[in-house]
């Protein structure tokens, strides 16, 4: 466990040997679906911070600011300078965030399958028109910790300088949206393009819970891709 600023405990789990990756899961407001040994990148440490208010930390609901701030409050604990932040699905997002507001601790962002920083009514549609396409894969969430993020991320999507500070990044990131996600990749060509160290690929052959349904693709993909910039 660690203690968050304000004194909330954390469970932060951690695996391997090697560079640091934080590795930041999906929701929001979901259990770490991530943290198990056979899906961390080889020859790194993976550290797993489950969010406030989930599983086994304490805490409720929260804003964006807090969540990055829990971040770096296990960074401090742990001792690391900087790391990758690895995050997926709405992790993806978290990491860009984080990454904005530390870059100086923040070695590279790996996001995959990210929704990317929008509200779009046609992403949406494309969305909600495959749901039944998606395999349903059951994890545990706190519905109250996701609306107050989800709230959060709306209001942070619209704040006037985004576009800027993202330009005006030096924060390696690279985007990787999985063949058959039903979840529209421009965002994060978008994403990629406009960052200055910005990379774009899309991973064939599967789908956005990868890291369930192909499990040795997602640990070669983190691990190819997280060990670029270290």
């Amino acid at each position: 466990m660690v203690s968050a600023d304000d004194g909330t405990l954390l469970h932060v789990g951690v695996t391997g040997q090697g560079p640091d990756v934080v590795v930041l899961s999906g929701g929001p407001g979901c259990v770490h679906y991530l943290e198990d040994d056979e899906l961390a990148p080889r020859g790194m440490r993976a550290w797993y911070p489950e969010p406030r208010g989930v599983g086994r930390s304490q805490g409720g609901p929260h804003d964006l600011d807090r969540a990055v701030a829990d971040i770096e409050a296990v960074r401090r604990a742990a001792g690391i300078d900087s790391w990758v932040a690895l995050g997926h699905s709405w992790g993806s997002d978290l990491a860009v965030h984080y990454a904005l507001d530390h870059p100086d601790r923040v070695e590279s962002v790996v996001g995959v399958a990210g929704h990317g920083l929008h509200k779009d009514r046609t992403w949406s549609q494309a969305y909600e028109a495959a749901r039944h396409l998606e395999a349903d894969i059951e994890i545990d969430w706190e519905p109250d910790v996701h609306a107050a993020l989800s709230a959060s991320f709306v209001q942070w999507i619209h704040e006037s300088d985004l576009l800027r500070r993202l330009a005006d990044s030096t924060v390696a990131m690279t985007f990787i949206a999985p063949q058959h996600d039903i979840r529209p990749s421009w965002p994060l060509r978008q994403l990629a393009a406009l960052i200055p160290n910005g990379r774009f690929e899309e991973l064939p052959g599967v789908a956005h819970n990868l890291w369930a349904t192909d499990p040795p693709v997602w640990v070669e993909l983190v691990t190819r891709i997280c060990r670029t910039h270290i």
